[in-house]
Parts: C-alpha cells; structure tokens; sequence
C-alpha cells in the first residue's frame, strides 16, 4: 500500500519527479539520435550539425545520469559507425 514513513514519502515524491523529467530526456534523446539516423541514410547536407547535436544529447544525458556513461559511449559508437560508413566527414 501507501508508505506512511515520512522519508519513504518524500523519496516516493523525488522518484515521481525523476521519473517524469527522465522520461522527457530519453524521449527527445531518442528522437535525436532517430532523426540523426535518417539524415545520416538520406545523405543530407547538414549531416554534421545534426550527428553533434544527437551526440551532445547523448552525453548530456549520461551527465545527468539519465542514461548509464557506458551506454552513452555505446549509443554515440554505434552513431558514428553508422555515420562513418556512409563516409561522412565528421
């Protein structure tokens, strides 16, 4: 049931609030990181702005701790090996 220890209470109160702005970090992370996918296949022109800006955001979320720092190195791997294989000059 509910807690009823005061600290449990207020540790309830910070997981709800972690939870929520998590979940909108991870969001847009995914969607950086999708939208950087696409460019990267479509061979667009600003390849470069969009790849930094989902690899900022990948790391930024480690920094927060939203995301564990070995999956940021792994997200941000896979990034660019997928970037480098449509040889694009980052």
């Amino acid at each position: 049931g509910p807690a009823t220890i005061a600290s449990q209470k207020k540790a309830n109160r910070k997981t709800r609030r972690r939870r929520v702005r998590n979940k909108g970090v991870r969001s847009e992370l995914k969607t950086r990181v999708k939208v950087a996918g696409q460019v990267v296949t479509d061979g667009d022109a600003n390849v470069v702005e969009v790849v930094k800006a989902a690899q900022k955001r990948i790391d930024k979320a480690a920094s927060q701790g939203v995301i564990h720092k070995n999956a940021a190195a792994r997200r941000t791997s896979r990034l660019m090996k997928r970037a480098a294989k449509r040889s694009c000059q980052l």
